[in-house]
């Protein structure tokens, strides 16, 4: 194995078989092999989406904070 190989472990998430059947109509033609690797992508796609969303949703950015609390703190409103 090369240094720059990284071990992937992985788990296994049970699904009901009725989903499976609509996962494996929905992947056809997509290039994708089995359902565990189409599952994995559109869950990584999720995943991704939610925290895009929820990283535009804060009011500012960590580095912005700490230059409004150092603002206030140079005009003595905070400690």
């Amino acid at each position: 194995m090369e240094d720059n190989d990284i071990k992937v472990e992985y788990t296994t998430v049970s699904i009901p078989k009725p989903l499976a059947k609509k996962i494996k109509e929905r992947m056809k033609g997509t290039g994708f092999s089995s359902v565990s690797s189409y599952v994995t992508y559109v869950l990584r796609q999720v995943l991704s989406s939610i925290e895009s969303e929820e990283r535009s949703k804060q009011a500012f950015t960590k580095e912005e904070e700490e230059k409004v609390k150092q603002r206030l703190r140079d005009l003595g409103y905070i400690d």
